[in-house]
């Protein structure tokens, strides 16, 4: 009698190399800074490295682990470097990747409240958490009218409050039939690009986001916006959305929100706010000051992936009244039907954001908060601003540097006081030279630089190190 293969991981091999899996990972965390921050191949170089087609016959898992030491860490931009600086940060920490590692261990899929009840409470209470953590309004309660849900990016977030935007104005009958051509939505020009996206997918359309500029702060300009809106009423088109940003991409503006917000009542609009990184400053109360104006927001996004130490992705997104949100995006086929969800004392966060499937994501959450506790979050938060501050007031007292824009937090915008092209040069030899990594941005036609100070683990010596290194590649400009 013939014993049936069985190819799956045994029990005893997955503990085996689960362990060895932490023993990397943990490896990689203490270690990290001896790679170059920015990976140094060329197109093309790790996909020769790799075999044209798949193994027919399985493979060991060690022939695997030393195939990520070979191939892939060549190949990587260190993200979790102390002496990344890019972007906005994408964060981890030790309780969210062990979060994670529970929620792909369960292998839940939280469609709806049935197919995993703790899924779903559990991401209810983590968001109200967050709520009193940052100083939000309370509005945004799952006890009150609105809630909170996690989404992947602060991306899903803006274009799921431009859906439910579009519908409200519409008295929801878009859907059916429809955009007539005429909704028109407000960003500011410096605005993420998500935005742009969103209305395309929204099907709003380009022609239809105008673009508001911005005063000398980078802010978006409310008088600027008030004209714009009366313009369009005039010549017969729908003004319905306004997304307001706390903490610009490119400069880390913040948008006067009293006043956005204060003319979005007065023209029923839709008030979207992005708080992708900034938002995670409030947990500080002497930041909050950020809030202000939130009180007008039918929506508000901000994501603890880049800030707040829990990996990629995860986006904290809110609605001051859910009714709009799940009249907008309920869709239920027979398949789909449950006594719970008839009953209507369940959340079916399916109904919240744009796909139907949802991962286990409240649980790395979870496990950042209840591991750091709002002390140890407010004390990273405060050095990193604290670290920036520093790190601004060095630019300001140098002969050769310049701040370009205000520091409000941690984010710095400086350049050499040359012109554009030997600051993008400077840019690219301190990327090149893997000893840290920047990026950059265009304010007012120059080449500005970009020094973020929010990796989990940068202090005060990655900062000065940085320092010293534009110093010294400035000498060769």
């Amino acid at each position: 009698m013939s014993i049936e293969k069985n190819y799956h991981m045994s029990s005893d091999e997955f503990r085996k190399y689960g362990y060895a899996v932490i023993d990397w990972i943990a490896d990689y965390h203490e270690k990290n800074t001896k790679y170059p921050v920015q990976s140094q191949v060329e197109p093309g170089d790790i996909r020769k490295a790799l075999p044209e087609s798949a193994p027919n016959q399985g493979e060991s898992f060690e022939e695997i682990l030393k195939d990520m030491d070979n191939i892939i860490l060549p190949g990587i931009t260190h993200w979790q470097s102390p002496d990344f600086f890019g972007y906005f940060p994408a964060n981890t920490s030790g309780p969210s990747i062990l979060g994670e590692l529970f929620s792909s261990g369960l292998g839940v899929q939280g469609m709806l409240w049935i197919t995993s009840p703790a899924c779903t409470e559990l991401e209810t209470r983590v968001l109200d958490w967050l709520v009193d953590m940052l100083g939000l309004p309370g509005k945004f309660k799952s006890s009150d009218t609105g809630g909170g849900v996690i989404q992947d990016s602060a991306s899903s977030a803006a274009l799921t409050a431009l859906i439910a935007a579009r519908e409200r104005k519409n008295n929801f009958q878009s859907n059916k039939k429809g955009c007539n051509g005429k909704l028109v939505a407000y960003v500011s020009t410096q605005t993420h690009s998500s935005l742009e996206k969103a209305v395309r997918i929204a099907g709003i359309g380009e022609d239809n986001l105008h673009i508001i500029p911005v005063d000398g702060k980078f802010a978006m300009d409310a008088e600027a916006l008030n004209h714009a809106i009366q313009e369009d009423k005039k010549a017969g088109r729908v003004p319905f959305f306004v997304c307001a940003t706390i903490g610009t991409t490119s400069s880390n503006a913040i948008d006067p929100l009293p006043e956005i917000g204060s003319i979005c009542k007065r023209e029923g609009l839709w008030m979207h706010v992005d708080a992708a990184m900034s938002g995670t400053a409030t947990i500080c109360p002497e930041f909050r000051y950020l809030n202000n104006g939130l009180e007008y927001a039918d929506s508000y996004a901000f994501n603890p992936h880049k800030w707040m130490f829990t990996n990629f992705d995860c986006d904290c997104f809110y609605v001051s009244d859910r009714a709009h949100l799940i009249q907008t995006l309920s869709i239920l086929p027979e398949y789909l039907r449950n006594q719970a969800t008839e009953t209507g004392a369940v959340f079916d966060y399916r109904d919240w954001q744009i796909q139907l499937g949802r991962r286990f994501r409240a649980l790395k959450l979870w496990f950042v908060i209840r591991h750091y506790g709002v002390e140890g979050l407010q004390y990273h938060i405060r050095n990193h601003i604290s670290l920036a501050q520093q790190f601004a007031q060095w630019i300001e007292d140098s002969q050769d540097f310049e701040v370009m824009a205000p520091v409000p937090l941690n984010l710095v915008c400086f350049r050499h006081k040359s012109d554009n092209k030997k600051n993008e040069i400077l840019l690219n030899q301190l990327n090149q030279s893997g000893k840290l990594f920047l990026t950059h941005t265009k304010l007012n036609d120059q080449f500005i630089l970009r020094m973020v100070i929010g990796q989990t683990y940068t202090v005060k010596e990655n900062v000065l190190k940085a320092w010293n290194l534009i110093q010294e590649f400035s000498q060769n400009l």
